[in-house]
């Protein structure tokens, strides 16, 4: 069974960003799939089902803690591992990830080392 991550952000040097940070996992089989708003994402989820989302928070069309919702609580997706990565690092925005079944909450500027070594981590390839 191939495993896969999802990115979700709507700045494209983020997404370039994290594509650059885990294409060695491709190498290794897991398949990256990209989305640059929530909509996308939510179709992309349904039909794929990633094991890992990283997931940002402010987006047109749908925003992180809506497809977070909708992936924990509407889909039923518990084992999909989401990480919320956003730049707002509030401590409300913090609990509004935990509310809606994040699994983790990273803040903007992320350190590359840190977003791979976790993708091992929860992919069980570390």
């Amino acid at each position: 069974m191939s495993l896969s991550i999802l990115i979700v952000d709507d700045e494209p040097h983020i997404r370039l960003l994290l594509q650059q940070t885990l294409e060695e996992l491709e190498d290794e089989g897991v398949e990256l799939l990209i989305a640059d708003n929530g909509e996308a994402a939510i179709a992309i989820i349904k039909q794929q089902k990633p094991d890992l989302i990283f997931l940002d928070v402010m987006m047109p069309k749908m925003n992180g803690f809506d497809v977070c919702n909708a992936v924990k609580n509407e889909l039923g997706l518990s084992d999909v591992f989401v990480i919320m990565l956003t730049a707002k690092g509030q401590e409300f925005d913090k609990q509004q990830g935990e509310k809606v079944g994040a699994n983790l909450y990273m803040t903007k500027p992320f350190d590359p080392d840190e977003v791979l070594e976790k993708s091992l981590e929860i992919l069980g390839m570390s």
